[in-house]
């Protein structure tokens, strides 16, 4: 049996580089923006965790569950498509999708602060409590500082699965990375070569931010050594 052999030919793909490139400023604008939105929601939702009051605690748990233990298309569908039919309201894709990882990334981020602040030493709490301060201000002045320090690594890692995470807002609508590669493959019929090029520019942003990850984390082993 004969074997047709694929010529790659990515021409037709690199005329379209400027629409990928493009395509990656909005993968990363989704990334940044939802590690910065679900950052925020995800430590608020670590306080509610850390309660007095059970009744927050038990709702915090509820809602990391929900977005940790369902899929992120689910959750991108239910935004775009759920809610405007459910209740009305006219939500963009753009809106929608900034939305869906948001939530999705506060969950994690929610986690990330937990195993941060039990990383911990529990002396250092008993400590502060036992020199007379309160809970409040032992957890402002004393845990939260050094957990942050903690959790920055698993921070930056989050980022960086939110960039490819990010690759389900092209169904959607939205021009990202991975839209960008089907209108390409579309209009040259070029799949493989496509598709590859999508995955470079993954591959680069990723590694990229890996590197800049570990250069912060050298810093701060050498600004607390000191």
């Amino acid at each position: 049996m004969n074997a047709l052999a694929y010529q790659l030919d990515f021409a037709p793909v690199m005329e379209n580089l400027p629409r990928f490139l493009s395509g990656a400023l909005i993968t990363l604008e989704y990334a940044l923006i939802a590690i910065a939105l679900g950052t925020i929601l995800g430590f608020l939702v670590n306080l509610g965790s850390l309660s007095i009051w059970k009744w927050l605690r038990a709702l915090s748990a509820f809602y990391i569950s929900i977005f940790r233990g369902t899929p992120s298309l689910i959750q991108l569908y239910i935004c775009f498509y759920g809610i405007p039919l459910a209740f009305g309201i006219d939500i963009n894709a753009f809106v929608a999708g900034m939305i869906a990882l948001s939530l999705n990334s506060s969950a994690y981020v929610a986690e990330i602060f937990r195993s941060g602040i039990q990383s911990v030493d529990i002396g250092q709490s008993e400590a502060a409590r036992s020199l007379g301060f309160s809970r409040s201000y032992t957890m402002t002045h004393v845990i939260f500082p050094q957990a942050f320090k903690n959790v920055i690594p698993a921070l930056g890692n989050e980022f960086i699965t939110l960039v490819k995470e990010s690759s389900i807002v092209s169904l959607i609508g939205i021009n990202d990375i991975t839209h960008i590669a089907d209108l390409v493959k579309a209009s040259t019929y070029k799949v493989f070569e496509s598709l590859l090029i999508a995955a470079l520019i993954y591959y680069v942003i990723t590694m990229s931010l890996t590197l800049v990850i570990k250069f912060v984390e050298r810093k701060l082993e050498k600004k607390y050594a000191n």
